[in-house]
């Protein structure tokens, strides 16, 4: 799969495994920057005990906001192998992990598939969490589904035009909503463990941007009208501007702006959600990250 590389919608088609590089900025050896206890990502992920992510390196995306970057544009990470990802993934449960949580794990499916299988064979127990900016092709997402509890996928955008704007990525609503359909068809409604903790099942994230209330409201009207409560929705107040934003994203979501996206999800009727506190926007949430 990484001879002509199709992990991603942009299906750019070039060679990792002989050093070409796609949009990702990445070839076929496995780069990540971070393996270690997160605590907070949603309640249901996060626990008491946190949970155990490993960041990569790439992205498939390039948001022009990205938190990330560092790692999002490949400048930050260190080499594995797979048998090195599975020993991470053994070493977070040893920390009583409630889950391994992988961060942008989208151009490097095939390896983190492989390597999963590795761990369970290794003990491996907890479950698995993909979590993504959701430009996943269709047959990514399927590819994951032996090796794969939890979907995290993002639906940033309900407009194509908002979509090329900020993320260089026209078909990305498209694209996310079909991806998100996969994932809904193999994890099935949410199932939770006796803690209260997620063992199966997708939690779709909406960040809201300043000035895009009204987009987010079609995305929640999306979600709840084509999965009622057979996913959870996470809605996201977390914006932190980054340098240089032009207008509106040189600032943070206001307050009225979240209550009115908050209000909205409830008079469609939704339980299954999960909001944030205004404390959540702020850059000591942004976890560091190794060279």
């Amino acid at each position: 799969m990484y001879k002509k590389c199709n992990l991603c919608m942009r299906s750019c088609g070039v060679d990792r495994t002989a050093g070409q590089l796609g949009y990702c900025k990445m070839s076929d050896k496995i780069y990540i920057s971070r393996a270690d206890l997160h605590f907070w990502e949603e309640p249901v992920i996060s626990g008491t005990r946190g949970s155990g992510t490993i960041f990569f390196s790439g992205c498939s995306l390039g948001c022009i906001y990205c938190q990330n970057r560092e790692i999002s544009r490949g400048k930050v990470g260190t080499e594995v192998s797979e048998s090195e990802l599975a020993a991470h993934m053994l070493r977070l449960q040893g920390l009583s992990a409630h889950n391994i949580n992988f961060v942008t794990p989208t151009h490097y499916a095939p390896s983190v598939r492989r390597a999963v299988l590795l761990a369970k064979d290794m003990g491996l127990k907890i479950p698995v969490v993909y979590n993504t900016g959701s430009y996943d092709s269709p047959e990514t997402v399927r590819l994951m589904q032996d090796a794969v509890d939890i979907f995290l996928p993002d639906l940033k955008y309900y407009l194509g035009a908002t979509a090329e704007k900020y993320s260089h990525a026209k078909d990305l609503p498209k694209a996310s909503r079909a991806a998100i359909d996969e994932m809904v068809k193999i994890t099935g409604a949410p199932v939770l463990d006796g803690e209260g903790i997620m063992a199966r099942g997708v939690i779709v994230r909406i960040l809201l941007l300043r000035g895009h209330v009204a987009e987010a409201k079609l995305n929640v009207k999306y979600l709840y009208e084509r999965y009622g409560d057979s996913i959870y929705i996470s809605l996201m107040s977390q914006y932190t501007p980054m340098p240089d934003m032009p207008k509106p994203l040189d600032r943070r979501v206001s307050l009225s702006e979240y209550r009115e996206l908050c209000e909205y999800a409830g008079e469609l009727g939704i339980t299954r959600a999960f909001v944030q506190s205004r404390e959540s926007a702020g850059s000591e949430y942004i976890p560091p990250f190794n060279t």
